[in-house]
């Protein structure tokens, strides 16, 4: 029987400076897609920028998102959650200076589609790296604490904009672009100094004596090499491919992850990306610190909601926490829908609502697929359940500016709820329980 030593290990210091190291990309990925919405503000007037052109910037980085996720997490699965692991910020910080001297759409489109590749990338390296060390009792808290990474992002994102359009004016859009290659710096300087591999790869892939040593150096247990081989996993590094998560026996898993990752991030990042002008569309100030920090406030909202649903993962359990979540996040959707021309105040609270129940999801977005598939094809899943994610966020952020422009406020939102309703279905029709289970066995349920 493959021994549990990883899963009820001690949680030590270890595991937090691996959880910190690992939150780099989530955190940048909250940056990098929320700096755009308070950059475009300075970028429209100053390039000339259409509603397709504004269309484009905000879908180009999901866009890239889509090929990096499908792509690295295969790259991940056959050579290794480490050999990538700072190389993806290395490209994010030199396409974020880059950034500073683009004279044209196209190049800021292009730049962003690079970015967008590489933040993907880091999900699976990140996520599966941090699943494959992390003790059963705190995986779904600190697989969660890396959505939280990503809203402390988008928080920080729209007040380095506030500050800038206060102080800089709009003209400092250049600036807040460039900006995240100093984050990407602050975590290289911290990935140095934690960059193990995975014990459960590197047994699976033939060097379960290494698996053991790591073991050894970072948990201080003695284990023998045998012992790390998963039940199941010992013939499986030759095929790890993307067509294996579509077998019959992770079909179902599969359609899960990627539906209630796509429902809820359509509805978003369209929201997060046009934050400010969807206040403005309820009578804020055009421009003005008012809808930025409108936005930065319902972005600490979206964070703020995450922290009980890391509790309730592990105290109620995966499937009620995400099944009540989606059907509560449904309500004030539609009470905008349907009430298009109600008071700003009322608005702002029914968004706040929103991203308070969207706590749920967010922190199971990257929990259930590192739980529900087995480590040769572990990272294959949640960089294609990111990568579909991100679809439905490029939809949702390029029609976002047309719908609100052709159809209008109530008609937009009342799509928005609808699939929003659609997310919920699917985790009544899909979401398991895997609260408690130890990392082999909840992979290997059926």
């Amino acid at each position: 029987m493959t021994t549990t030593v990883i899963d009820d290990a001690p949680f030590t210091g270890f595991h937090k400076r691996l959880a910190i190291a690992c939150s780099g990309g989530p955190l940048l990925d909250g940056y990098i897609l929320s700096i755009v919405g308070t950059a475009l503000i300075g970028m429209t007037d100053e390039l000339q920028l259409s509603t397709t052109d504004i269309s484009l910037i905000g879908a180009s980085a999901l866009i890239g998102m889509f090929i990096g996720g499908t792509l690295f997490g295969v790259l991940t699965d056959k050579i290794g959650r480490e050999v990538m692991y700072t190389a993806d910020l290395v490209v994010m910080a030199a396409c974020s200076i880059f950034s500073f001297w683009a004279e044209s759409v196209w190049l800021i489109v292009i730049l962003r589609f690079i970015l967008g590749m590489a933040v993907a990338a880091d999900y699976p390296i990140a996520t599966s790296l941090l699943g494959e060390w992390l003790p059963r009792k705190q995986r779904g808290t600190l697989l969660g604490f890396q959505i939280v990474a990503w809203y402390a992002g988008a928080v920080l994102a729209y007040v380095v904009g506030y500050i800038c359009l206060t102080f800089f004016g709009p003209g400092s859009w250049r600036w807040q672009l460039a900006s995240s290659a100093l984050l990407c710096a602050f975590f290289l300087i911290i990935r140095q100094s934690t960059a193990p591999e995975s014990p459960r790869w590197l047994a699976q892939h033939g060097r379960a004596d290494e698996a053991a040593r790591m073991v050894k150096k970072f948990l201080h247990v003695n284990i023998s090499p045998a012992e790390l081989v998963e039940s199941g996993e010992e013939s499986h590094p030759a095929q790890s491919s993307l067509r294996e998560i579509f077998r019959p026996k992770y079909r179902k898993r599969t359609a899960f992850c990627c539906g209630f990752f796509l429902c809820q991030v359509a509805v978003l990042f369209a929201m997060l990306t046009f934050g400010p002008t969807i206040l403005e569309s309820f009578g804020m100030p055009a421009g003005t610190w008012m809808d930025t920090l409108g936005v930065a406030l319902i972005s600490m909202v979206f964070l703020v909601g995450c922290l009980p649903a890391m509790r309730l993962i592990d105290t109620v359990g995966r499937r009620p926490t995400i099944v009540w979540c989606f059907g509560l996040m449904v309500i004030p959707v539609l009470c905008i829908g349907l009430w298009p021309t109600m008071p700003t105040v009322l608005a702002f609270l029914m968004l706040c609502l929103y991203a308070f129940f969207c706590g749920g999801p967010n922190v199971l977005d990257w929990t259930y697929p590192n739980e529900l598939f087995p480590t040769h094809i572990r990272a294959t899943a949640v960089g294609f359940a990111t990568s579909i994610s991100r679809v439905g966020a490029a939809f949702g952020t390029y029609l976002l500016p047309w719908s609100l422009d052709h159809l209008g406020m109530g008609a937009t939102f009342l799509y928005a709820a609808g699939l929003t309703a659609i997310g919920f279905l699917i985790c009544v029709w899909g979401a398991p329980e895997t609260k408690g289970r130890d990392l082999a066995t909840a992979s290997a349920q059926s």
